[in-house]
């Protein structure tokens, strides 16, 4: 089933700066998506979605999720940087969905647009007018209503709008959940292969579930097989030059010494059978002298 039909999203203004904001928040103040835009959508203190006419702040996550989150995302630096397939925007850019059950703005943790996608994101944008390739959330679990929004109204929101892939990060393992969109429009669980989830949205993309929350060193990922094609390969290549450049060196000073023993050998068997030669001329000729001195005149 195609991705829901997309309203472009009105250029948000540069905010007035004679406006205050106190930092009390407004969620579910109800104002119109013209207002959202101009007044809420560039506010510093609270993050706003636009929920079908109504404010919704998006809740800060505790730190253990957040150092999930983080490291994550360097982990998907380190692929981008090997393969430029696609431009990650990890600053709750908001992008419109205009879907049967009304229209919302979401802006999420972390976004992913493939270069081929059909709407590309330009260096100026503030706001992204098509539909994300992937989409995080890292969840806040100080209320239930934060948990069912990430859980429950944008995986629907999500799968309806054509988001192909949407992931939930969270410190603890059972609340993580990462969702593939299907020919259907459905967002079913992506299934891990060996504890490692592989993303279908970038290709080559794949991490270990217990690594969100042990969080190993990227010097201990380069040589692990499941990262090692996208984090610091170069530094793995280039150890490989050496190590090949090496055993190159190893392996001509290894015939140059066994040419040198060849010839060594060679030299000594020369001379042995130089000697053994003159040894037999020697003897050939005191052999020689005696039967000449055998021959000889003989006196009567």
């Amino acid at each position: 089933m195609p991705p829901t039909a997309i309203a472009d999203a009105p250029t948000a203004p540069i905010p007035d700066p004679e406006r205050s904001d106190t930092g009390d928040s407004a969620d579910g103040r109800m104002v119109s998506e013209a207002e959202y835009w101009r007044d809420w959508y560039h506010v510093s203190d609270i993050t706003y979605e636009w929920n079908n006419g109504r404010l919704e702040e998006k809740p800060v996550s505790e730190f253990e999720t957040l150092l999930v989150y983080k490291w994550l995302l360097l982990l998907l630096e380190h692929f981008l940087a090997e393969r430029p397939i696609a431009a990650s925007l990890p600053l709750e850019m908001g992008f419109r969905l205009a879907l049967p059950t009304g229209t919302v703005i979401r802006r999420p943790d972390l976004a992913v647009v493939r270069h081929d996608n059909p709407t590309p994101i330009s260096g100026r944008d503030c706001s992204y007018r098509g539909v994300y390739d992937l989409c995080i959330e890292v969840l806040s679990d100080t209320k239930p209503s934060h948990m069912a929004r990430d859980t429950v109204n944008k995986k629907a929101e999500y799968a309806a709008g054509g988001v192909n892939e949407y992931w939930i990060i969270h410190r603890s393992r059972e609340r993580q959940a990462f969702y593939r969109r299907t020919a259907d429009g459905r967002h079913l669980p992506i299934q891990p292969s060996d504890g490692v989830i592989e993303s279908v949205v970038l290709p080559g993309f794949r991490f270990r579930l217990d690594d969100l929350e042990r969080q190993p060193s990227w010097i201990a990922l380069r040589d692990d097989p499941v990262y090692a094609d996208f984090v610091l390969p170069q530094w793995t290549r280039d150890r490989q030059t050496a190590a090949a450049g090496a055993a190159r060196a190893l392996a001509a000073e290894t015939r140059a010494a066994e040419a040198e023993a060849r010839a060594a050998d060679a030299e000594a068997r020369a001379n042995a059978e130089a000697a053994a030669r003159r040894a037999l001329e020697k003897r050939l000729a005191r052999l020689e002298a005696a039967r000449s001195a055998d021959d000889g005149p003989r006196d009567d």
